[in-house]
């Protein structure tokens, strides 16, 4: 029996991905194995034509002495163009062991040069008349083919949100393409597998195209057409036939347009559908079209198309609503028992003319009415006019709606709950940690965190999903990744989004607040556009890719010669605009900004910036960009002691937030750090175990606080239920992260409506503390390529498991004590990586690994008594420790 094997084959963390640009992909595996200490001491990698490899290799590369398993890239010859790779695997191990060829896996590329598009991007001809709602376009066009074919590929992208269709089928399941990215600088297109969808002879392709990102409404100011007044289309399907030969079907002047029964779709306000104007058949071959227009060849857009980058877009997951109000008002009030973001599938059955509307909100107000003032101009409402003749259906196409409540009007009846049904929609991103514990409070704050990340996540990271605003802001992505990297594989979505960032980057590089930029929102504030910077090395740091650095390593420089330029001293930073601790609670009245200086914070991460930039000039072999910012950093936090410092160590500023900064960026003088630390707790407990943080504070607190010995008081704040508080919000009955810690206050009003998400994922950054404190996980190297297993065990805990699927396999920190002092801790270190231990424990000899002495375990490397207790030095493997705790 084989000792181990390679799996989980992976192309840019994807698994067969069809139709990517990218010339040098990054190949990665997986080894399954219950070897313990298992290393991989040496990996071969062959690209084939075909699955079998017996056709030609196109690469081979050899045995490579190397413990290398993610991000090996591609290094054969040249890609062709719409052509299916197929790759394998073999590794050779620490042990001696036989390398045996993994299953093979592929990748398909899409097109790599200009000259692959043959198709004419297509608009409506000024023929069609239109309403001041601009109604969606409907393309089509027909065509045969003859019975042998083998393939079929559809490349396509618009000006606009588009839905394709092929024989009166969706061409695949994902929504909202093209996605959102900087349009006139870069447009992502995608590719669709259709060989099931197309027969011999007589075809149709289909395509509703609406508004969407690129001419809707954006931001709170009620304009649109953002990036163009007008929309279009760009198709091309590629037909490979049985003897190799191609036959290709472009968009040009031969299609044609019209308009349906969609008559408004808004990303903000919702669809208006009309069933009476429906087209049967539209996107079938044969479809009476004489009253169609021709469609319009139209210039292309000044701008590069990029194969498809992120993730895509899906209904992930369906809910159905858990109740039927009837408010006080009269209102009939769908409860979907969670705050989601998606939109609802309902039945109806009513005669033709009757409209149906459903509108959404987050909550009800304190009197149990729909409360919909919070979304500010959004109308997210869906109005259907039925067609009548029986039981129909409807569900939006080019819109998603922010939501738990849905009032219905219009039905002809009392609404049964089996008739509506809740459609999650967001990027499809690979979940990958879980964190729960032995309080039910606890577990429902990682759930709304998880569901705001859900909810935010929808193609780019978003602040909220639901008022007249979604963008993305780059402040609250900054402080929410790496708790994103936990819960689930952000690399493609942020990657994405960083080239968009870079895109619309200044050429003083300036950073937009919010990225696609959307110029109403402003430029340049600390902690804001120090997304690019601390984004891209938080991507390395947790999945190990280089890569990110490279291509990011221009804008990250850029962002940090934009600040060194700005201050009236070169290593501070005191002009300009800033959040600061944006909604902090020590703020003055009636102020969204909270009382730790602008400058303090703007200077604190001029250099965490700068330090980061630093790191990654070594890492990407910048040598002299290395030396050159960190003597930057240094000059920067010596600035920082002398304006924000007294001479006798004390930060200036009294706050929470300047503690959490000053020691969290490692900016105070060594022997000043434990008293600023133990201010910080004196703060927090003098608050009455309270946090008095904003957006640039609250990420920090708590890591500060265990970093420095005050991990009991951190839980004492995690499990803080009055206000201000992460359980506050659990008790009023959230089911995502709020906006503000009082959104909803005690006698049930509101904090405000102008502004007053339910669904706002900042504050969710404790995530990243229940994973790596409470729960022990942290990486010592890029990758958890090296692992830190170090569970802060204490009294408010009797259990707390936690996992994450790295880039190397799982990893696993289970910890459970007993009322006698006794505990067990159960961890999973994945093969071809390394771990440090850490069992907190005064009594070396009670610490038994499966009832035996650790200098006796297998996999074990080293033993070291610290203070902490004991570090354990090991391999791979399962690990199930007892031991005994001086307190409980």
């Amino acid at each position: 029996m084989l000792s181990f094997s390679v799996v989980d084959l992976k192309v840019n963390y994807k698994s067969n991905p069809v139709g990517i640009d990218d010339p040098h992909p990054r190949l990665s595996w997986l080894i399954s194995t219950e070897t313990r200490g298992f290393i991989q001491s040496a990996y071969q990698v062959q690209v084939a034509y075909a699955p079998d490899f017996t056709v030609q290799v196109v690469w081979d590369s050899g045995r490579e002495e190397s413990d290398h398993s993610v991000h090996v890239e591609y290094q054969g010859p040249a890609l062709k163009s719409c052509t299916r790779y197929y790759f394998r695997v073999r590794v050779w191990d620490n042990l001696g062991n036989p390398p045996t060829w993994s299953e093979p896996a592929y990748w398909e590329t899409a097109f790599l040069t200009e000259n692959d598009w043959q198709a004419h991007w297509i608009e409506t001809s000024s023929g069609i008349l239109k309403d001041e709602n601009e109604p969606c376009d409907y393309f089509r066009t027909e065509f045969t083919v003859p019975d042998d074919v083998v393939s079929a590929r559809i490349y396509a992208t618009s000006l606009g949100l588009y839905r394709l269709y092929v024989n009166g089928s969706p061409a695949d399941d994902t929504l909202f393409n093209p996605g959102w990215t900087s349009y006139d600088k870069r447009l992502q297109y995608q590719t669709y597998e259709v060989t099931s969808l197309i027969t011999a002879g007589e075809n149709a392709l289909g395509c509703i195209v609406g508004n969407g990102w690129y001419k809707g409404y954006l931001a709170w100011e009620g304009k649109k057409d953002f990036y163009g007044k007008t929309r279009a289309l760009l198709i091309q399907l590629h037909l490979t036939l049985s003897d190799g030969s191609e036959q290709i079907i472009i968009s040009d002047e031969n299609w044609r347009v019209s308009t349906g029964p969609l008559l408004m779709s808004e990303l903000y306000h919702g669809e208006t559908y009309d069933a009476r104007l429906e087209l049967n058949g539209w996107s079938h071959y044969g479809y009476a079209d004489q009253e169609w227009t021709k469609a319009a060849v139209t210039s292309p857009p000044a701008t590069t198309l990029v194969a498809q980058e992120n993730e895509p877009t899906r209904i992930i997951d369906t809910i159905k609503p858990v109740a039927v109000i009837n408010t006080p008002k009269g209102e009939t009030v769908l409860d979907m028992g969670q705050n989601m973001v998606g939109w609802v599938r309902f039945k109806v059955t009513a005669e033709a003319g009757a409209v149906v509307i459903l509108q959404h909100a987050e909550v009800l107000d304190k009197d149990g009415n729909f409360y919909s003032e919070n979304l500010r101009s959004a109308k997210q409402a869906i109005t259907y006019t039925c067609r009548g003749g029986g039981e129909e259906g409807y569900e939006p196409y080019l819109s998603f709606q922010g939501f738990r409540y849905v009032k219905v009007e219009g039905l002809p009846k009392t609404p049964l709950l089996k008739d509506f049904t809740g459609c999650v929609i967001h990027t499809d991103l690979l979940p990958t940690g879980s964190f729960s514990c032995s309080d039910e409070l606890v577990n429902q704050l990682q759930h709304n965190i998880v569901w705001g990340q859900k909810g935010n996540f929808l193609d780019i990271p978003t602040d909220c999903p639901q008022r007249d605003e979604r963008l993305g802001w780059t402040g609250d992505a900054q402080v929410f990744i790496r708790t994103a990297a936990f819960n689930m594989n952000v690399v493609p979505l942020f990657e994405k989004w960083l080239k968009d960032l870079a895109a619309d980057q200044e050429a003083d590089g300036r950073v937009p607040h919010v990225i696609p930029d959307v110029p109403a929102a402003g430029y340049g504030s600390s902690a804001w556009g120090d997304a690019a910077v601390i984004c891209p090395w938080t991507l390395y740091q947790c999945y190990g890719d280089i890569r990110v650095l490279r291509t990011q390593y221009p804008s990250m420089r850029a962002w940090v010669e934009y600040i060194r330029s700005q201050g009236e001293d070169e290593f501070l930073w005191n002009t300009g605009f800033h959040f600061g601790d944006w909604l902090g609670l020590d703020a003055k009245e009636n102020s969204y900004i909270g009382a730790t200086p602008k400058d303090l914070i703007a200077t604190a991460y001029y250099a965490y910036s700068t330090e980061l930039l630093a790191k990654t000039a070594a890492v990407i072999g910048k040598a002299e960009d290395a030396e050159k910012y960190h003597r930057l950093h240094q000059e920067i936090i010596r600035a920082f002691r002398k304006e924000f410092v007294t001479p006798g160590g004390r930060v200036a500023s009294p706050t929470q937030t300047a503690y959490s900064v000053a020691l969290m960026f490692d900016l105070l003088e060594e022997r000043d750090r434990l008293r600023t630390a133990g201010m910080l707790a004196d703060h927090v407990k003098e608050n009455g175990i309270h946090l008095t943080t904003g957006f640039v504070g609250t990420p920090y607190l708590c890591l500060v606080l265990s970093r420095f010995g005050y991990t009991d008081l951190a839980y004492e704040l995690v499990l803080q239920k009055e206000y201000p508080s992460w359980l506050y919000s659990v008790l009023q009955g959230a089911t995502t992260i709020w906006e503000h810690w009082d959104g909803i206050k005690q006698d049930g009003s509101f904090w405000s409506d102008g502004m007053n998400s339910f669904n706002h994922y900042a504050y969710g950054a404790i995530g990243d503390w229940l994973y790596r404190v409470a729960g022990g996980i942290e990486l010592l190297e890029p990758g958890y390529k090296r692992i830190q297993i170090k569970p802060q065990i204490g009294k408010h805990f009797t259990w707390i498991e936690t996992s994450l699927e790295s880039v190397y396999g799982t990893i696993r920190s289970a910890w459970r004590v007993q009322q006698d002092g006794s505990a067990e801790l159960d961890v999973v270190i994945p093969a071809n990586t390394t771990a440090e231990i850490i069992i907190p424990s005064s009594w070396p000899k009670r610490i038994l690994e499966n009832g035996v002495q650790p200098d006796q375990v297998s996999g074990l490397y080293g033993v070291e008594q610290i203070t902490q207790g004991q570090k354990l030095l090991v391999g791979s493997g399962r690990y199930l420790f007892s031991f005994s705790i001086n307190q409980i």
